[in-house]
């Protein structure tokens, strides 16, 4: 159930991120050649094309062999940025976005989540502080250019200088800019997941009620949450990593309530300013778990024993990045 659920979370918040690569790419290039230099105003474009343009389509996500299809409105109009999405398949889901503000819609189990920007990562971009770390571990390549929805694009490689990240390949509009496809690739350079549009209207005459919830006013029987970072309840748990790979800082720590957990479970998590690794800290379940490693989709997840403790690490990253930090994991 903890695999499960933390695995969907990250999905769930990829499907959100579509620009928020092209801008904190933009980070890696402040000096350098020339055509560095090149990268760093096609990717400053990029991300400024998100926040400013008008735009709908149909984003298909696609991991671990499973597609998922949503629509997506975004407006861009003198009181900001207003944007909403849609699933289209499976249980109902809208995640409406107001500037910082977002509400995520659970109409089947009656729940409205509010959450802040920056705790969704949602595009346009990281937090600076993030963003500044990216610089010294990634390197880039001019890729191909390529007809994706309709649209003439051109494609950068960003490359991790370490084995402890994946890659990343961005394919943006040439006309405005605007960040059409993108790929996270394994060790190998194969891609694991992708995420792109498959029809879009850039300009597309879109009106505030079309951005608004469906289910507005939400009715009385449904509950409004107010989301803690990672839904962590910060506090000391006592847990460290004590070899974490370089770049990666400590970003919230406390417990979280799981369901199927008979009791709360220490949570930490981290980041490059890229991607998260969760850590999770919990007694021995009555029901033996899987130990080692697993991957789903683009997702490692590494577990193991330490005495009466069940650690289990998982993120965007390859293998060795997860088993790494679960066998650094120790009481302070």
């Amino acid at each position: 159930m903890l695999r499960a659920e933390a695995v969907a979370r990250i999905a769930r918040q990829r499907r959100l991120r579509l620009a928020s690569w092209a801008a904190a790419a933009a980070a890696l290039f402040l000096a350098g050649t020339a055509f560095a230099q090149e990268a760093s105003e096609w990717l400053q474009r990029a991300a400024e094309a998100a926040r400013s343009l008008t735009y709908s389509g149909t984003l298909v996500y696609q991991h671990g062999g499973r597609v998922e299809t949503s629509r997506v409105l975004h407006l861009a109009d003198a009181a900001g940025e207003h944007e909403k999405l849609i699933n289209l398949e499976g249980p109902p889901r809208e995640v409406v976005r107001n500037n910082e503000q977002i509400r995520c819609y659970y109409p089947d189990a009656k729940i409205i989540r509010v959450e802040s920007r920056n705790s969704r990562n949602a595009f346009p971009s990281l937090l600076p502080q993030q963003q500044e770390t990216l610089e010294k571990y990634y390197s880039f390549r001019r890729a191909e250019s390529a007809r994706i929805a309709g649209l003439e694009t051109e494609a950068f490689v960003f490359q991790p200088k370490d084995g402890l990240r994946y890659g990343h390949k961005l394919w943006a509009d040439a006309a405005t800019g605007l960040l059409i496809k993108a790929q996270l690739l394994n060790e190998r350079g194969v891609p694991i997941e992708q995420f792109a549009f498959t029809d879009i209207q850039i300009g597309a005459k879109i009106e505030r009620d079309m951005v608004r919830p469906t289910f507005a006013p939400p009715p009385p029987d449904w509950q409004m949450r107010q989301a803690l970072p990672g839904d962590v309840a910060p506090q000391d748990t006592g847990w460290q990593v004590k070899d974490l790979p370089p770049g990666f800082t400590k970003l919230v720590e406390g417990y979280r309530t799981l369901r199927g957990k008979p009791a709360p479970v220490a949570h930490l998590v981290f980041s490059d300013g890229l991607v998260a690794i969760s850590v999770f800290v919990e007694p021995t379940p009555e029901v033996p778990q899987q130990i080692g490693l697993s991957q789903q989709g683009g997702v490692n997840v590494y577990s193991r024993q330490l005495k009466d403790h069940l650690v289990t690490v998982l993120g965007e990253t390859p293998g060795a990045t997860v088993r790494q930090m679960a066998y650094s994991v120790a009481h302070r």
